[in-house]
């Protein structure tokens, strides 16, 4: 069959399934582009050719990463989205999508555009050059951020690069960004093909068994624990563990924490959930943490801010077991490893652990400390004055009192991140999708595109601050373009919220985090940047609602949830006090003080961080 590369490509692509439990869905689902001269001849031209692939237009490179991740989130890894891009800036606006793929374990496929193969012209629009090295393109900045990289200098080199790529896209122990660089040259040369090439592929998704010592140890460990505690991470979701976890945890009466990633896996009602764990955790789930002599992972990659950077596990004796498809994962924390697919971990320590429960008198323990920190959600969410403008967590409340386990809420950065794992009640698994691996500004409005259309009919929120919102608003257009009914809160608090916490809370003094004109003085203290995001947001095609108080935000929160087309909440807050806002960082996280100064807040700063770096340990 005689084709040119790019054709074949994107036909062996439209051929490619996955199959999971005897599910079946298309490996890569859709292409996002933009076309440039590096792309525009090759892939571009085969995608008018090839009818069964869909194609999305967007607006800026690393958005449609975030877009393509959103999608894989949604799918739990069963599907993926591809990403075209010309050659020169439009690959390396990949980098930042890519990282967050990989360190997030989610596929993408990435196709950016390179220099010519055949090197007719030297150097070509566009092109590095390297005195040292004539086989080096800026495409070589996404090696270190994917999981598989390779670059197609010969169309029969296609057929095992094509093979390999959508090999890791579809295993769940490898996954993440795949590269596939392509020469503009060779997207456009023509090849004969063997027919086999564009045949039907099913990949089925694996779920490995674990070892049956490792499982004999792992049973033995948790029997033997006093004060066990599971920990589950985004792996849970991923393998469908769910209602595994859920019943294992009844069944032993083990409480359960979660990462930013695994949060949902419990909704926030089953008895044994606790709630987020680490630095943006909850006061009963670090308790238990600090307490616990065995701590089970599930799933999970063991952050630092899940470990409070090595603080938070405190008990003499504690000891860890790790269930995790990546080997690399389960033996962190100097764990007994059990490499397996989660869900079929779980069942299989369910059977062999069913007549066990830990100690009545630990499980009244949690229990109590719950209902204390549900009441303090409660007052963070409290409403003394419908007529005062809102808080940020006030406006979080407010969303609870309206959503059902339908709604999907998406964030990434800023302090909300922190308020939701504290505070949010999550309902179903899918509701809560915080990206939290790489914690990128801008991934917000992208992946609620990628999620609605994988999830049509789902009401999906993208709530940001106003920072996040400049980083990367751009894909509003294409929510337009698409016609979803993307449902966006843009917090308006004039600044880096987060960040001028944590800048005060290390000596730095709130520097350049706020948005304000530049005084006469030269610093940033005048008065906040006349700016309008609702305005912007309106320009890109949004129906943009103002709510001013409590009041008004109940009506418009309402209307969106119930709209039919892309709708901005426009809300401007107000700054919490101690008893309204969110509750204080339950544990600590490292970020070092400068040693030497002479602010006396960077003094105080020091000292505190001193005491904390005593409390560090290494689980060994």
């Amino acid at each position: 069959m005689r084709l040119t590369v790019a054709q074949a490509l994107v036909r062996f692509l439209a051929a490619q399934y996955t199959e999971r439990d005897g599910a079946r869905q298309r490996l890569v689902a859709a292409t996002w582009g933009i076309f440039g001269h590096g792309n525009v001849a090759g892939i571009g031209q085969a995608l008018v050719e090839e009818e069964h692939m869909p194609f999305h237009q967007g607006r800026n490179e690393q958005a449609m990463v975030h877009a393509a991740v959103g999608h894989a989130r949604r799918t739990n890894r069963l599907s993926a989205h591809a990403v075209t891009t010309s050659i020169g800036p439009g690959a390396t606006n990949l980098v930042t999508g890519a990282a967050l793929a990989t360190i997030n374990h989610l596929p993408v496929l990435l196709l950016p555009g390179d220099t010519f193969a055949g090197r007719p012209a030297d150097p070509v629009l566009q092109q590095l050059q390297l005195p040292y090295a004539g086989d080096v393109s800026v495409n070589d900045c996404l090696r270190p951020v994917s999981r598989y990289f390779d670059r197609v200098t010969r169309p029969e080199a296609l057929v095992p690069a094509a093979l390999a790529a959508v090999r890791v896209l579809a295993d769940p122990a490898e996954t993440g960004a795949v590269t596939l660089a392509l020469p503009q040259d060779v997207q456009a040369e023509a090849y004969d093909w063997p027919e086999e090439f564009f045949a039907e592929r099913i990949w089925r998704i694996r779920r490995p068994s674990p070892d049956e010592d490792e499982l004999d140890a792992a049973a033995t460990a948790i029997a033997r624990a006093a004060r066990p505690l599971i920990v589950a991470g985004g792996g849970v979701r991923y393998s469908g563990a769910e209602e595994a976890l859920s019943g294992f945890a009844a069944r032993t009466g083990i409480p359960v924490a979660a990462t930013q990633a695994g949060k949902g896996s419990l909704p926030h009602d089953h008895p044994q959930d606790v709630g987020g764990i680490g630095h943006t955790g909850t006061a009963v789930a670090d308790h238990l943490a600090r307490t616990a002599d065995l701590v089970i992972g599930v799933g999970t990659r063991w952050t630092d801010f899940t470990t409070a950077s090595g603080t938070l596990f405190a008990h003499p004796d504690v000891r860890f077991v790790n269930l995790n498809i990546a080997a690399f994962d389960s033996h962190k924390m100097a764990a007994l490893p059990l490499v397996a697919d989660a869900r079929e971990g779980l069942e299989q320590l369910h059977a062999l652990l069913e007549q066990h429960h830990v100690p009545a008198p630990y499980v009244h323990e949690y229990a109590e400390e719950k209902l204390r920190w549900e009441a303090r959600v409660d007052a963070a969410y409290a409403v003394p004055d419908e007529d005062a403008r809102p808080t940020q967590t006030q406006v979080l409340g407010v969303l609870d009192t309206l959503v059902d386990a339908s709604d999907i809420l998406i964030n990434a950065a800023g302090s909300l991140p922190g308020d939701l794992h504290k505070l949010w009640r999550t309902r179903s698994p899918e509701q809560y999708h915080v990206e939290y691996g790489y914690s990128c500004m801008g991934y917000e409005i992208p992946a609620a595109v990628g999620v609605l259309l994988a999830a049509p009919g789902r009401p999906v929120w993208a709530l940001v601050g106003d920072g996040t919102y400049l980083m990367n608003p751009t894909e509003i257009v294409t929510a337009v373009q698409e016609r979803l009914p993307l449902r966006l809160v843009i917090l308006q608090n004039h600044g880096y919220a987060s960040i001028g916490g944590l800048s005060e809370a290390v000596g730095a003094e709130r520097y350049g985090t706020d948005y304000r004109l530049r005084a006469d003085d030269g610093s940033f203290t005048g008065p906040p940047l006349p700016v309008d995001l609702g305005a912007n947001a309106a320009s890109l095609g949004m129906r943009v609602l103002r709510p001013r108080t409590i009041r008004d935000l109940r009506e418009a929160l309402a209307d969106a949830r119930a709209a039919t087309d892309p709708t901005c909440v426009y809300v401007e807050t107000e700054t919490a006090d101690s008893v309204s806002g969110p509750p204080p960082a339950q544990a600590w996280w490292d970020v070092p003080v400068a040693e030497i100064s002479t602010r006396p807040s960077a003094v105080k700063a020091r000292e505190e961080y001193d005491r904390h770096v005593t409390a560090r340990r290494r689980h060994l």
